[in-house]
């Protein structure tokens, strides 16, 4: 059974932090989106980066796909088709926010639960040392816990890293 790769959205895919900055990153695309829960004001501005999809989609061979955001679901109707993506599982977070165990992101331990003793990666902006320190005690195999810079989002050191992760996992599993 392949690995898990759990992906954010805001964050690794969209680097949202670029906005404040400078306006969007090279090689990203501004989209206006309405997810449920943004009615007033202003539509919410993504940036999304086409060629995301195909690197994800050639992760797809050595992994399982599945959207780790609080978009959940609605990742597969303004997210998924901008960057290419079929339809992918979520997780549904049974809450979303607050505390986390030992003072680890909400995410994390639901991110667990979710894995269910599956080999994991999880890209995401929020990941700290803690995490690693949680899921290494809570969670029976191994996982990459990878931090994505929200200023710049996913690059290709972090590709190399998923790909190199998946594939040094395969040898040694197989």
């Amino acid at each position: 059974m392949k690995p898990l790769l759990l992906i954010d959205i805001d964050g690794p895919l969209n680097p949202y932090l670029a906005l404040s900055r400078r306006g969007a990153p090279e090689g990203y695309r501004q989209h206006l989106m309405r997810p449920t829960g943004w009615t007033e004001g202003p539509a919410l501005p993504v940036l999304l980066k086409p060629e995301h999809g195909g690197e994800l989609l050639g992760l797809a061979a050595a992994y399982e796909l599945v959207w780790a955001t609080t978009w959940k679901n609605e990742a597969n109707h303004w997210v998924g088709p901008r960057l290419g993506l079929p339809e992918l599982p979520c997780i549904d977070w049974p809450e979303m926010h607050g505390a986390g165990p030992d003072g680890t992101y909400w995410k994390t331990r639901y991110v667990v639960e979710y894995a269910a003793g599956r080999p994991f990666a999880w890209v995401d902006d929020e990941i700290t040392d803690r995490d690693r320190v949680w899921v290494g005690a809570h969670h029976p195999v191994r996982a990459l816990l990878r931090y994505v810079d929200p200023r710049v989002g996913l690059v290709r050191d972090d590709f190399d890293a998923l790909a190199g992760w998946a594939a040094a996992g395969a040898r040694s599993d197989g």
